[in-house]
């Protein structure tokens, strides 16, 4: 069995989210699932979602559409409360430096536009299609692997703009001292959050309630700093609607 929710994980929140998967899995086995006791955070991803014997994992939305959905079962979407979003859903903030004044999306066609990989929905696939109705996309892209790597690149000046998931942005403005070298410039339209997936003969109902309850059931300080308002179910004919770049 394997279990993994790496998707926000970041030094600071390893013990909260430890504290969540313990809740999980006591609600888990009170309907008679059986789990991993630990998480299993620095697994490579595709492996994780691709297991035949996965409990619970979280995906990105471009994965899930395009190579997952046929193989995983969809527990539910959790709810981060992004500002001005539905519940489950979420949106990309399209960064710059504070310092860059410039006013029009036009004014950035030469800027260097970094990514954390062309298979991220929040990173790559919502700022092309947001960048293409202004009628251009970058010449020049920096891969960093990472949100956080891309922000990190836009306050140094290695990169003029990025892609960066709302959730990501807000944990960057909590935790990294660089976030006060960025400014959003604009904002993605919204699209559906990273759903938690299980293996295929996964039992979805007692899953999505275990994750329920332990949202209910987590300490309110663990549920600010996770950001969890709880968990929705967006079909996947949701996910499939949004377009591929």
């Amino acid at each position: 069995m394997i279990a993994s929710l790496s998707m926000y994980m970041r030094p600071e929140l390893e013990a909260a989210h430890g504290r969540y998967w313990d809740l999980i899995r006591h609600f888990l086995s009170e309907s008679g699932v059986d789990s991993p006791k630990t998480l299993s955070q620095t697994d490579d991803v595709f492996s994780v979602w691709n297991a035949p014997d996965l409990v619970l994992s979280q995906t990105c939305g471009l994965p899930y559409r395009t190579k997952l959905h046929d193989h995983v079962t969809l527990i539910g979407t959790p709810d981060f409360g992004v500002e001005d979003c539905k519940a489950g859903y979420y949106r990309s903030a399209m960064i710059v430096h504070k310092d860059n004044m410039q006013g029009h999306f036009h004014d950035y066609r030469s800027a260097v536009f970094a990514y954390n990989e062309v298979g991220s929905q929040s990173g790559y696939a919502a700022p092309y299609w947001h960048v293409r109705a202004k009628g251009y996309w970058f010449k020049e892209l920096l891969k960093t692997g990472s949100h956080i790597e891309s922000a990190r690149a836009v306050a140094s000046g290695k990169a003029g703009m990025a892609g960066i998931d709302a959730v990501t942005w807000r944990l960057i403005q909590r935790y990294d001292d660089f976030a006060d070298q960025l400014r959003v410039f604009e904002w993605t339209v919204e699209t559906p959050s990273l759903p938690y997936i299980a293996a295929k003969t996964a039992p979805q109902k007692e899953t999505f309630e275990a994750v329920r309850l332990a949202i209910l059931a987590l300490e309110p300080a663990d549920r600010a700093a996770l950001g969890l308002k709880g968990i929705i179910y967006i079909p996947l004919d949701k996910y499939r609607e949004i377009r591929n770049p």
